[in-house]
């Protein structure tokens, strides 16, 4: 059987297409298409064959709407021959609020649930919602399922997810921690502790998904028990544009004394905080070049965001009692060398030591099983670089959905 995936954004349906083998999922195509609704629009599909050779085509022509990008991917899957057993579509969700905690095959009841999470998520469920509306309309012979990105992170103890607030906003409106990144943070858990030749079971480990969203979450025994980001995505590390933790008193300022809206305050936090707002850039490439030529804006970027980043991971250590990995994963994880031996710099309190000749140049996704190792031979805490791959993940909850 076959398992699509899609991730639909309010202007974009990113999606791959897996096999389900005996020895695992095998991706057979990954395509995105960008720009719907507006007057240029851009669709591109890569398939990849047996022999892991790839071939790629592309549309550069308006896309009108949700409906007509979905009709693109099918037909493109058809014309590859790559749509003849497809038996079910997985959807990524952004927030499942406290109904959803598993996968969950998709029906009307459970979109009507999801559409009550609309709240808690308003920049992104409307957006999944639309996809899921889409691929029921145009495929009601397909199985759909919603996976969730706050799914993973429903094993929070109430001493973590609570907020020190009247227990009113958390029974009436849904205040507290939800944590996102889930299907990364679960994926590279399983990963690590697989490459560590140990049981989920068995360890402890401090997960780093660190992109233009970045999130750090504290797993024991293979369940998330702690994580950076909480009611929404904004709060926790420092992301590209997302200023993560403030003083909520900022907010109360920013409306009396600067006159602004609250949306205008949402708009500055999530769109021109963070990197961009410290330094004028949101990419990591960029400001590290930068600071490398001594630009002191971009290297004050740096350092509060690793920072940010080393704290969260003494005080995850601490929540752990033990810490048996640090793992880094997604864009900047996965790809700078410099900010990973800049966060675990120091760190032999922790039991952190890594080797630079491992460390410098270390791209995970070009290893073979997507793992690499970065700790010195002497580190007590082993320390990993993993290439994340949310879409496979959830391409197997959905699996998992359908075959229980």
């Amino acid at each position: 059987m076959q398992v699509l995936v899609l991730n639909s954004g309010s202007s974009s349906i990113k999606y791959r297409l897996f096999d389900d083998h005996a020895n695992g999922l095998l991706l057979r195509a990954r395509g995105l298409v960008e720009r719907i609704g507006e007057s240029t629009g851009r669709a591109e599909q890569v398939v990849v064959a047996q022999d892991g050779t790839t071939s790629k085509e592309a549309d550069d022509a308006p896309i009108t709407d949700h409906a007509a990008g979905f009709r693109w991917i099918v037909s493109r899957l058809e014309s590859a021959g790559l749509a003849d057993d497809l038996g079910a579509i997985g959807h990524r969700v952004v927030h499942g609020g406290s109904e959803f905690t598993a996968p969950t095959v998709i029906d009307e009841a459970v979109i009507a649930r999801i559409e009550a999470q609309v709240p808690l998520a308003p920049l992104h469920n409307p957006a999944n919602l639309t996809g899921i509306e889409v691929a029921r309309q145009l495929r009601p012979d397909l199985t759909n399922v919603a996976v969730f990105d706050t799914a993973f992170h429903a094993t929070l103890p109430p001493a973590a997810y609570r907020y020190a607030v009247p227990e009113r906003l958390l029974t009436e409106q849904g205040v507290r921690r939800y944590g996102f990144h889930g299907t990364s943070h679960a994926y590279v858990a399983r990963r690590a502790t697989a490459a560590l030749g140990r049981s989920e079971e068995e360890c402890k480990l401090v997960t780093l998904h660190l992109g233009n969203g970045a999130s750090a979450a504290a797993v024991d025994g293979g369940r998330s028990v702690e994580t950076s980001m909480g009611l929404s995505p904004l709060e926790g590390l420092v992301m590209g544009t997302r200023s993560g933790d403030l003083d909520p008193a900022v907010i109360f300022h920013l409306i009396r004394e600067a006159g602004m809206s609250p949306e205008e305050v949402e708009r500055v936090l999530n769109r021109e905080s963070g990197l961009l707002g410290l330094c004028g850039d949101n990419d990591l490439r960029t400001i590290e070049d930068r600071a490398a030529e001594g630009d002191e804006t971009a290297q004050l970027a740096l350092d509060v965001y690793v920072h940010r980043i080393r704290k969260y991971l003494g005080a995850y250590a601490a929540v752990l009692g033990r810490l048996d990995a640090v793992v880094f994963t997604a864009g900047v994880g996965e790809n700078s060398d410099t900010l990973r031996a800049a966060i675990c710099a120091d760190l032999d309190v922790l039991g952190i030591r890594v080797a630079a000749e491992r460390n410098d140049g270390q791209r995970a996704a070009k290893a073979p099983d997507g793992v690499v190792a970065i700790h010195a031979e002497d580190s007590e805490v082993a320390v990993l670089v993993v290439a994340t791959d949310e879409e496979r993940e959830i391409a197997e909850q959905t699996l998992l959905a359908i075959r229980t």
